[in-house]
């Protein structure tokens, strides 16, 4: 007998306040501009959480950067391979040699590892940045941007009304000096009009023109900062556009064969597997993706965008078959398609003991279902 469905409680739509906040989370995760803007708001992780750090107080190991987000330390690992760079350039770094041994002896540790890597806190908050699966990343991010939202609300000071008063001041002042110099004779000959055309000349010579060319400078440089701008609000709103979409086997048709390639190593993420990479495969026969099963078992994955009339056939598997098992001794082999397998390409698949992820088995996958083989 087949269970009862659960009962789902119904859940209000998010009111505006709350959507706009999650396209600002959404929008702080995909842009790194944003994530630079911030970057050194780094007080908010002590605001959410304690952070644990090295006993030199100014480092965190992965595993410290894992407990602090509550997730698996491959999860971290995952986010500093997909994002090393951004990491690299707010204080992450790999210690090994020397540097490495003092570490070790610094903080205690006894494992052998050639290599250790650290996170600064910078590279801490821009984790938090970046990790969507963690509770505690998306606090960080919820009061990364309320203190940001109550920065820009701030009063600022009417620079041009200040600047209008100093130089009145300055003018009063120039036409009271010419004024004193003059004897009475003088100051019933002089051109009071033309004194003091002259004042203001002189005046704005000295000081209006030189503000207005940094302004016409600062302008330039602002007119290129909006340039760059409008060019992340475009990419944002092609992700956001993405993401409406992601779930459904529509989102995955529209994928080229690199996008496929990555989707595929983030669910193979998802799933707790290690060192995914996408090496974008060799030919039609190539791998496209190595990992390790979370029990270490080593992977092998091929991705296949082909269009939903299309079919796998035994060429296909058998292909695929002695390239993952002879070149790369795969433990697991996984032929990911958008499309059907035939039935003796499916029979051949499962001789030689290679999972066939057809069409039906990558849309339960991409909703949220595991594949079993990749947990023994």
């Amino acid at each position: 007998m087949r269970p009862d469905p659960v009962p789902q409680l119904e859940q209000a739509p998010p009111g505006p306040e709350e959507t706009d906040h999650m396209l600002n989370e959404i929008a702080l995760i995909e842009s790194r501009a944003l994530r630079a803007s911030v970057a050194e708001r780094d007080d908010v992780l002590d605001k959410v959480k304690q952070l644990a750090l090295s006993p030199d107080g100014l480092h965190a190991t992965t595993k410290d950067v894992a407990a602090y987000f509550e997730v698996g330390e491959t999860v971290i690992r995952a986010l500093v391979h997909d994002h090393r760079n951004d990491l690299t350039s707010n204080g992450y770094r790999t210690l090994s040699g020397d540097e490495l041994s003092c570490f070790k002896q610094l903080c205690g540790i006894t494992s052998r590892s050639r290599s250790i890597g650290v996170f600064s806190r910078r590279a801490v908050l821009n984790t938090a940045m970046l990790l969507r699966d963690s509770i505690v990343a998306r606090q960080v991010r919820i009061y990364l941007l309320n203190a940001e939202a109550k920065h820009h609300a701030a009063p600022v000071d009417n620079l041009f009304h200040r600047l209008t008063e100093w130089v009145d001041e300055r003018i009063a002042e120039a036409v009271a000096r010419q004024m004193a110099t003059r004897t009475e004779t003088d100051m019933a000959r002089a051109d009071m009009t033309r004194i003091a055309e002259e004042t203001v000349r002189t005046t704005i010579d000295r000081t209006i023109v030189p503000v207005l060319n940094i302004a016409v400078r600062n302008d330039g440089e602002q007119r290129a900062r909006i340039e760059a701008l409008d060019d992340e609000v475009t990419r944002l709103k092609r992700i956001l556009c993405e993401r409406e979409a992601a779930g459904s086997m529509n989102a995955l048709d529209a994928m080229n064969p690199h996008q496929f390639e990555q989707h595929i190593a983030w669910l193979c993420r998802r799933d707790g597997c290690d060192q995914v990479t996408v090496t974008g495969g060799h030919g039609d026969t190539g791998a496209d993706i190595l990992a390790y099963a979370p029990d270490g078992r080593r992977l092998v994955v091929q991705c296949k965008a082909r269009t939903p009339a299309a079919t796998i056939t035994s060429g296909d598997v058998q292909q695929f078959i002695g390239m993952a098992k002879l070149d790369y001794k795969a433990d697991i082999a996984l032929l990911v398609a958008t499309c059907p397998f035939t039935r003796d390409a499916l029979l051949l698949a499962a001789r030689h003991d290679m999972t066939a992820v057809h069409r039906g088995l990558l849309e339960a996958w991409n909703n949220g279902a595991k594949l079993h083989v990749l947990h023994g």
